[in-house]
């Protein structure tokens, strides 16, 4: 039964006093006739007919504190509400939480969410997103289950870059010591980490073909082929991967490598296995401070991931085609 409201509840209480009984309000206003004795006791010891001021924790912060937390973010949307928290001091000098500082960021209309990234799609590249995703819409799960997903991605001692979180209103990679990893996965098959050796921050400091058949094709992806030779391996358009020398080594293999539209990251499932990584390697206590440590904890971490959820994402392609479709080849929500 709805509460009164205060209107009603005044009206309630002038019907009372013109001499109504308590259960002639109670019918008018569609109500027990407990509230309106409820309502008329409350009248009389305290003259309102206002609920008593209720206990409770007060909040941490005040409306000028609030403010604060919105106006850093906006100034500063790649840091972490466990940060601001850290930089606002709540009611009686009391530091406040990571959670306090994300609810008041919400409620000012912020989404947690990762940065945008990549170029904008062109014409071309919609086109072909289109026409890749229409092509394989019919794929049931089982074919899907044979493919082999791949990719690079760069770990940050400090963030996983490429998956930072950025607090910014709805609709930088590169710093710091670093992991260049390879992975893949598939139905019941999760291959990696490979970690790159040689590799650092800064320009020239990438994989290169010849690093990328050395330490990725010959020791993973080659073995893996002779014992599943009916699969299909997909690696995205990088120049390590597209260069004669390491085509020429995928045909003499017999290795079947899957077409990949360009500037199509959110149609690969192994990038939410990379957010899977980061969700373990957030949980490391104490933090890696050195290259040594992290590539300790990167491994640990990998190991961590629940098996099954390589093949929770590999079920996911189909609703990715679809997601492509309806976007009309444009970005995803993946």
């Amino acid at each position: 039964m709805p509460r009164l409201t205060s209107a009603e509840r005044e009206r309630a209480i002038g019907r009372l006093e013109a001499g109504d009984t308590p259960e002639a309000v109670a019918a008018t206003f569609q109500c027990h006739i407990s509230t309106i004795y409820r309502l008329l006791q409350r009248f009389v010891i305290t003259g309102s007919t206002a609920d008593a001021e209720r206990s409770g924790r007060p909040r941490v912060t005040t409306p000028r504190q609030d403010r604060h937390i919105f106006r850093s973010h906006v100034a500063h949307p790649f840091r972490t509400a466990a940060e601001t928290a850290r930089t606002v001091i709540g009611t009686h000098q009391a530091p406040i939480s990571r959670q306090t500082a994300s609810r008041r960021l919400r409620f000012r209309g912020l989404k947690n969410c990762r940065p945008a990234r990549g170029p904008v799609l062109s014409v071309r590249h919609r086109q072909a997103r289109l026409h890749w995703a229409q092509g394989l819409l019919n794929w049931n799960n089982v074919r899907w289950q044979n493919v082999l997903f791949s990719d690079e991605s760069r770990f940050c001692i400090d963030h996983a870059d490429g998956r930072v979180r950025v607090w910014r209103r709805s609709g930088y990679r590169w710093g710091g010591p670093s992991l260049m990893l390879w992975g893949a996965i598939g139905h019941n098959q999760v291959l990696g980490p490979v970690i790159f050796q040689g590799l650092g921050p800064g320009p020239g400091n990438c994989v290169t073909a010849q690093r990328y058949m050395d330490q990725v094709l010959h020791p993973h992806v080659l073995p893996f082929f002779q014992a599943h030779g009916n699969w299909v391996f997909q690696h995205d358009n990088a120049r390590p991967h597209t260069v004669r020398a390491t085509q020429d080594l995928l045909h003499r293999s017999g290795i079947q490598v899957m077409p990949w539209p360009a500037l199509s990251p959110d149609m690969n499932p192994i990038e939410q296995f990379w957010d899977l990584l980061q969700t373990q390697l957030n949980r490391v206590v104490p933090r890696p401070t050195t290259v040594a440590d992290f590539d300790r904890a990167v491994r640990q971490a990998w190991t961590n991931i629940p098996r099954q959820a390589s093949n929770t994402l590999v079920r996911s392609m189909h609703r990715r085609c679809q997601a492509v479709i309806d976007a009309n080849g444009g970005h995803t929500r993946y």
